[in-house]
């Protein structure tokens, strides 16, 4: 829908209906939450008098709305492929799914203010300029890697947004720990800031809800090998929770304790464990609801060389002392 002012005569068939709840039916390419935003910022008239969200409506009004002109988002577009390859697994004319890299950050922020995924996403896409960051409609941790998605239009952006609300969005992850667990569990804990560490987060009862599904899918002497389900997307959340739980993932500095070699392990195995200097999680899986074709899409891409050969170690380790 282009930007400036329209008209929409309410249908008789939403008598009774809130206002809000009417323009979110009318108008499917925006949020409900988008047009209370228009609506709080007085942009929607009821028959030429500013409303509030709550008024039920008689079925014979004229609404007049005015959307708002996009922004262009103030970061530059940088071409980031320079230094870190913007992987792209698939893209279309509404999203791009890419396959982000250790060491890459999402969003511009403090000690970060450019070469991110989004400069790189307004160098690829210039219309990104127009959308909420860039399209962006999940994140994943500086040095976590693996498969995201980006919305390249309004509508799939709602689209997307929409689908994690909703637990619709399958992200599934592969993490390396610390420590064996006996069996994978839900881990049902809520998650705040760190009430001394404000860059930290932890589980806090004044946090919000977060729940972490596990799976174990290998036992080395020291660690494991889990397979981790998002059902909702806390900040840190799968470190938070299995750093909760007693099982940090390999190499994380802010949410791990110091590292535990097998007894009597190979000097391969001690060197690869101390160099992993970095969390080793890996978005392996995602699947959604395509916002356009509306068609079930699923993606899997395999873990980074780093993270395949520390654990093709673990593997060999576990063999040479078995029995």
């Amino acid at each position: 829908m282009k930007m400036g002012r329209f008209f929409i005569r309410i249908p008789a068939e939403m008598e009774g209906v809130r206002v809000d709840k009417a323009l979110a039916e009318l108008l499917s390419e925006h949020s409900r939450g988008t047009i209370q935003q228009w609506i709080k910022q007085g942009l929607v008239l009821v028959d030429g008098e500013i409303t509030k969200q709550k008024l039920k409506l008689c079925g014979t009004e004229i609404l007049e709305f005015t959307l708002p002109s996009p922004q262009p988002s103030q970061s530059p577009a940088q071409d980031i492929d320079m230094d870190i390859d913007l992987d792209i697994i698939e893209e279309d004319d509404h999203l791009i799914v890419i396959n982000k890299p250790a060491g890459l950050v999402v969003h511009p922020g403090a000690g970060n203010q450019d070469h991110t995924l989004l400069n790189g996403l307004l160098h690829h896409h210039a219309d990104a300029a127009f959308l909420p960051r860039a399209g962006i409609v999940h994140r994943l941790d500086k040095n976590t890697t693996g498969l995201m998605v980006v919305a390249k239009t309004e509508q799939a952006r709602q689209h997307l947004i929409e689908q994690l609300s909703n637990r619709q969005m399958l992200r599934q992850y592969l993490a390396l720990v610390n420590g064996v667990m006996i069996s994978g569990e839900t881990i049902d804990q809520p998650i705040g800031r760190h009430r001394n560490d404000r860059l930290r987060m932890a589980v806090t009862k004044s946090g919000k809800p977060a729940i972490t599904h596990t799976r174990v899918l290998r036992k080395f002497r020291n660690h494991c090998l889990l397979q981790a389900n998002l059902e909702t997307g806390r900040t840190h959340q799968i470190r938070v929770h299995l750093s909760w739980r007693g099982h940090p993932v390999v190499g994380d500095k802010r949410y791990g304790h110091r590292y535990r070699p097998p007894p009597s392990a190979s000097e391969n195995l001690i060197q690869s464990l101390q160099g992993f200097q970095r969390q080793a999680l890996h978005a392996q899986k995602l699947s959604l609801v395509h916002p356009k074709s509306g068609e079930q899409k699923t993606w899997q891409q395999a873990p980074p060389e780093d993270m395949v050969t520390l654990v093709r170690l673990l593997k060999e380790d576990a063999q040479t002392h078995s029995g």
